[in-house]
Order: C-alpha cells, then structure tokens, then sequence
C-alpha cells in the first residue's frame, strides 16, 4: 500500500513538472517571437502621420524600449502564453512640437494598459488588459543580414 501512494505521488509529481515545463517552453517561444523591432501604425484606433513610435523587444534581456514619438523609453516585459505585461516605463523628458506630445502620451498611455498580443504576417497587435480592446498595432521591421 505504501508503494502505491509513493508510486502514485511520483506520477502527480512528474505530471505538474511536465505542465510547468511546458508552459516554461510556451513562455520561451513566445518570447523568442516577440522579439525585434516594430513601427507603430495605430493607437487606439488612430492612424499615425508622421510622428510614429517604435518598440523593440529583447527576449534575453526581457528588456522593452524604443522611442515614444519625441522622448525614449525603457522597461522590462514579460509573456506567459498570449498575455504580456509591460513593467513600469522609464521615459526622458524633453520636449517637441505638440503633435508629437499628444501622439507620445497616447502610446505611452495604451503601453501601461497591455495584456496581451497578437503577431501575425509580421503585424503585431497589442490588446488591453480590461476589455481586450485593440491597443496599439505595429508592423515588425526588417531584419538586416
């Protein structure tokens, strides 16, 4: 009786190991996909002009940086399945023409308020935490060889 309880905790034991596992492997791939840098198109809905933020992420580091419209930006991020959380964002703090103000608290505000992402045909879309609503949508740049 005692080598069926052992026998039976080891397979609970190995069967939570193998699902912690797998979402580590999930996680990682993730990741992995996440990372590189992209063009901000939208906000909120809002086409950009001129003034487009960029977000590059950095898989090793589970670093987030890029330039906001007018100051830069820096944080740590990280992914567990679809979701993403965006630490808090370090920004400098200089100061351009209007436009490029108003696009910039725009993007920084949607940042603080991502929950999740989406990449497809190299189009990423980043949703809101509260209402999955359509955040941000940015295209990956190329990658030079």
């Amino acid at each position: 009786m005692k080598s069926l309880a052992t026998l039976s905790l080891l397979v609970f034991a190995l069967v939570f190991t193998s699902c912690d596992e797998t979402k580590k492997v999930i996680d990682v791939a993730g990741n992995v996909q996440l990372s590189g840098d992209y063009t901000v198109n939208s906000v909120d809905g809002n086409s950009l002009g001129v003034t487009k933020p960029t977000i590059t992420f950095a898989a090793l580091s589970g670093r987030v940086s890029g330039n906001a419209g007018c100051n830069t930006y820096f944080g740590d991020y990280s992914t567990n399945v679809n979701s993403l959380t965006i630490g808090e964002l370090a920004v400098t703090k200089k100061m351009c023409p209007k436009g490029q103000m108003v696009v910039e608290n725009q993007f920084l505000e949607a940042m603080n308020n991502v929950g999740g992402y989406r990449i497809q045909d190299n189009v990423l879309t980043l949703y809101a935490k509260s209402d999955q609503s359509v955040l941000i949508t940015a295209t990956k740049d190329k990658e030079e060889n």
